[in-house]
Formats: structure tokens, C-alpha cells, sequence
């Protein structure tokens, strides 16, 4: 889902490729769901905050909320500073498909993939017999927006939005996305104090924003609830089920496919120059409704084909602007690692915590500490 669906480009906390995201592309680096708080993510005082909070009553109220459902709403919110931080440091910044690849169909993500779709068989084949999604989509979704639920986000959704919304920034947004989390709790699916997700309001096992959550979440266990928070991911592969089912997914067609691999017809596009091309239908525009990407929307497809058993991409990706390939990267970084200088793995995206080690051995060498890989960087290592 993009930002007038929800806040989050593309699963990038699940991915690991940006801070800002707790949901909505991949998780590798990002945190886990059940870890503490970082401290600027807690509660301080701020008495322009509160103030808001006191006037926005009278507009909640006036949207139907309850006077008593507002009370243990807000009853351990707070204004959290560090969502205010992560909202205006966000990094512009273009990955390459190969390396979005690279991450979202990593071949933990993948093994993971497989080991969590044969727990849920049984949901998945039921979910794509009643909505007519493709049991793989649902699953490969459910792996780039929070690693198979292990990175869901804990931070309090009403402290995270009614903050962003005082803040103003994309206050009229955010204001509307709290309005829907206060609804979320007065219809009695979760309470307050445990509606939680990423830093913006990305909610679950597949980061619905509030008001995504409002018009697409089904109860598919029957118990009452649309329950996307719990550790049973049922509700929220079903509520992503029904969120394709409902713009534009095609019952028993591809997404597309890798030309020269078995790929339908369909339209072609090459994402990157130089790479793979691809053969899309409109399940893949449907995909791009939930995030208007094609990286997205392809690692959507691609790993949805690799949890069914299909192996890697056969066509190459050309050099990168440094010259390198993607086996070089990983050589660099495994030397690297190996002189002591942590890249933070070895996947062969070349990232911050990767510059910082090429940097750090550049230094070590009386050398410009630029942090940029090198041929000759590899050769001297």
C-alpha cells in the first residue's frame, strides 16, 4: 500500500532498508517485534502535545468516538519524539532490482518462506480457495512486510499517530489514521494499550495502516475480532487475501514471470537496464495497489515463486556503477568481515553498515576514507 493507503513504501523495515519503515517491503536488519523500546520511542512530556490532544477530542467526538473510548485511548499515550525524528529523517534513496532482489528473496527469506507456508497450509490454501489470491502472494506478502511476523513493529499506534498529526508535517494524514485506530478500539477488536506497529502506524503481520485496516480487514476465524496483532497470523493473511481480491486480482492467473522462464504474456518490462526482463499480467498491477512499486511488486512475485519451489532468476544483472558484480560485493564484504571490519552480512548490498566498514579499513590504510567500493578496494583486500 502506498502513502494514501499506508504509510510505508515497501516492507523497507522488514527489508532492512530504511529506518522509517515498520512494515510496508523486507525486514532483515530491522527490529524484532517483541524487543524493548528504543528511549526516544517512550512518552515525554510536551505541552503543545497536550493541548492538541485536548482539542482533538472535541473532533473525535464529533466523528462518533466516544468520550470513554478517548479516556483508555489516551490514557498511556504520550508524545513520542522519536517517531517525530524518524518521520522527518527519512532517506531518499534508489536501490537497484538486484539489489532489492537480493534482500526480499534472500535465501533465508526464502527458507523461511517455505518452513511458515507448510505451518499454514491449511490457511493459505483455504484463503486462496475463498478469495482466489494465490496462497504463495499471500505468504510472500506476509515475508516482505514483517519476515513471516517476526518483525510486526511495538510501538503504541495511538501515541505514533496523534504525535505525527501534532507535529503537522502530514498532519491532516495522520490525524486520519488515528481517528480510524480510535475506531479500531471502540468496535472492540484490540485494545489500546495493545495496538501496536511501526514507528508511522503500520499495523500486523502484513502493516495495515488504520484506515486500510477499516475497509479491508475480515474476521476470518470467526471469533469476533479482526485480529491482525495476535501471533496467530490467520486474520491478517486473510485481510491481505481480501485486500487483492478487491483491486484487481484475477483468479487462477500469474503474476508474470521472468521472460525466457516460463513467464504468461503479458506486458514487458525491464526494471533495471541491463537486467532481467519480466512478463506481468494484472495480478501485478493488483500487487502494486497494495504498494505502488515494481521492485515491490516483483520481489512480491518472485519470492511467492521461490516459497512454491521455483529456483533463482537465470538472467544476469549487469555490473554496478563501481564496476562490480554481485559476486564481488559479497567477496568484498567477506573479506572485509574476515580483517575484522563488520559489513553486517554478506548479501552483497552494498549499505551503510557496509561504507562504514570500507571507510574504516580505508582509514586503517592511510587511505581517503570515501566508503565507496572499489575493484581495486577488492584487489587490495
Amino acid at each position: 500500500m502506498n502513502l494514501s493507503r499506508r504509510t510505508f513504501g515497501f516492507g523497507l523495515t522488514a527489508l532492512g532498508l530504511s529506518a522509517c519503515s515498520g512494515a510496508g517491503g523486507p525486514v532483515m536488519r530491522g527490529s524484532n517485534a517483541s524487543a524493548e523500546l528504543a528511549d526516544d520511542l517512550r512518552p515525554v512530556p510536551n505541552a503543545g502535545y497536550t493541548a492538541w490532544v485536548a482539542a482533538f477530542r472535541s473532533r473525535a467526538g464529533a466523528q462518533g468516538i466516544s468520550d470513554a473510548t478517548l479516556s483508555r485511548a489516551f490514557r498511556h499515550a504520550g508524545y513520542l519524539p522519536g517517531v517525530v525524528t524518524r518521520d522527518r529523517n527519512q532517506t531518499e534513496f534508489t536501490r537497484t532490482l538486484e539489489d532489492y532482489l537480493s534482500i526480499a528473496a534472500s535465501d533465508e527469506r526464502v527458507a523461511k518462506g517455505r518452513a511458515a507456508f507448510a505451518r499454514h497450509r491449511s490457511t493459505l490454501t483455504a484463503l486462496e480457495a475463498k478469495y482466489g489470491v494465490d496462497a504463495e502472494i499471500i505468504a510472500a506478502i506476509w515475508g516482505l512486510e514483517s519476515f513471516y511476523g517476526e518483525r510486526r513493529g511495538n510501538v503504541p499506534v495511538i501515541s505514533s499517530t496523534s504525535t505525527l498529526a501534532y507535529d503537522g508535517r502530514r498532519g491532516a494524514f495522520f490525524e486520519k489514521q488515528l481517528i480510524a485506530a480510535l475506531r479500531i478500539v471502540q468496535n472492540g477488536d484490540i485494545d489500546a494499550d495493545h495496538m501496536t506497529g511501526s514507528w508511522a502506524g503500520a499495523m500486523g503481520h502484513t502493516q495495515f495502516i488504520p484506515t486500510s485496516y477499516q475497509s479491508f480487514a475480515v474476521d476470518f476465524t470467526g471469533d469476533g475480532r479482526r485480529d491482525i496483532w495476535s501471533d496467530d497470523p490467520t486474520d491478517a493473511l486473510a485481510s491481505t487475501a481480501a485486500y487483492l481480491a478487491r483491486n484487481g486480482w484475477t483468479r487462477g492467473a500469474r503474476w508474470g514471470g521472468e521472460v525466457g522462464n516460463g513467464a504468461p504474456g503479458g506486458d514487458i518490462i525491464q526494471p533495471q537496464p541491463g537486467g532481467p526482463r519480466f512478463a506481468v499480467t494484472g495480478n501485478f498491477r493488483a500487487i502494486k495497489r497494495y504498494n505502488n512499486s515494481d521492485s515491490y511488486a516483483i520481489g512480491v512475485g518472485h519470492l511467492a515463486d521461490r516459497i512454491g519451489g521455483a529456483g533463482p532468476l537465470r538472467a544476469s544483472f549487469p555490473p554496478d556503477a563501481y564496476g562490480l558484480t554481485k559476486d564481488d560485493r559479497i567477496a568484498l564484504q567477506q573479506r572485509l568481515t574476515a580483517r575484522g571490519f563488520d559489513t553486517g552480512g554478506t548479501d552483497g548490498v552494498i549499505g551503510p553498515k557496509s561504507r562504514e566498514a570500507i571507510s574504516a579499513y580505508q582509514s586503517s590504510r592511510g587511505l581517503p576514507a570515501s566508503g565507496d567500493p572499489s575493484r581495486a578496494l577488492l584487489t587490495s583486500l
